[in-house]
């Protein structure tokens, strides 16, 4: 067998992951976004999470939700989704994820850097990579080219990126059920590479009942995935590793769209948001 061969910027999609990604968590981590969610009525953090990630695709119901999401337990999706849309429409959640994100980044960049010509070209070459990409196979990323691109700076840097971000998750995802791991183990399998261990204490995972637990574990054991004591074995780590790698490969179209100097360039004023970022959490 031969070995697959890497896109040539696929260490690109790699870099351009870690500068991006910051910028994305805030609309998870910092409290202006859930604020907004919650001034609307959704009643929960979650609420607010499904109704308005999931909204771009429109009012599907929960089986769409749960398999374009792909790492949610079974019936986790269906706890919001459609319910949350009975009062509060997904063009109110898309509308108040956006507000309450870029506030969340102009606060914690404060004003010289969120009113920077670094931030204003960043978001230019972000735009200009994450509106290039094609959009088959992409069901996230697809629902998020439906929608206005933001003009404000900051807003359209945070929205981009967010678009990027779902590409890449649209390609990760499409790495895992090519290596026949599931939600749940994704993030078994993410927990080992954290270090931490039990997997099952990691947070995305220790709420599931404990049979269900179990018996993921079981069956990651069975291929040879985990050892008994719940540790990577070597395949279990190689398998990981080929997800990443495909990840990334997957990843890269976008970035075809830009020079290699605009790649330089975004890198480079990146650089400085994402510190800033990084340095309060994304909080």
């Amino acid at each position: 067998m031969s070995k697959t061969r890497l896109h040539p910027t696929t260490h690109i999609a790699r870099r351009m992951f870690e500068l991006l990604e910051p910028i994305c968590l805030v609309t998870f981590f910092a409290d202006e976004c859930n604020e907004e969610l919650a001034a609307l009525g959704h009643r929960t953090y979650w609420d607010g999470y499904f109704a308005s990630r999931a909204a771009p695709l429109g009012r599907v119901p929960a089986q769409v939700v749960h398999a374009a999401f792909y790492n949610f337990a079974d019936g986790e999706a269906g706890r919001h989704i459609p319910s949350v849309w009975e009062t509060i429409s997904p063009e109110a959640s898309i509308a108040a994820r956006e507000r309450g994100s870029a506030a969340s980044l102009r606060r914690i960049l404060g004003d010289e850097l969120a009113e920077s010509p670094g931030l204003a070209r960043a978001a230019d070459l972000t735009t200009k990579a994450a509106t290039s990409a094609p959009t088959e196979g992409r069901v996230m990323y697809a629902g998020m080219r439906t929608l206005e691109v933001p003009s404000g700076p900051v807003a359209r840097l945070w929205h981009s990126a967010t678009m990027l971000r779902e590409h890449r998750g649209d390609g990760h995802i499409a790495a895992l059920v090519g290596a026949r791991i599931g939600g749940t183990e994704a993030h078994v399998l993410s927990a080992l590479e954290q270090g931490i261990h039990p997997p099952e204490s990691f947070g995305r995972i220790h709420h599931l009942p404990k049979e269900r637990l179990a018996a993921v574990m079981d069956g990651m054991r069975e291929r040879g995935l985990i050892d008994i004591d719940g540790h990577f074995t070597d395949a279990g780590r190689a398998t990981k590793q080929r997800i990443e790698t495909l990840t990334d490969e997957l990843a890269t179209p976008p970035y075809d769209a830009l020079s290699p100097a605009e790649i330089d360039e975004l890198i480079t004023n990146l650089a400085p948001i994402t510190a800033t970022l990084v340095a309060t959490g994304s909080r």
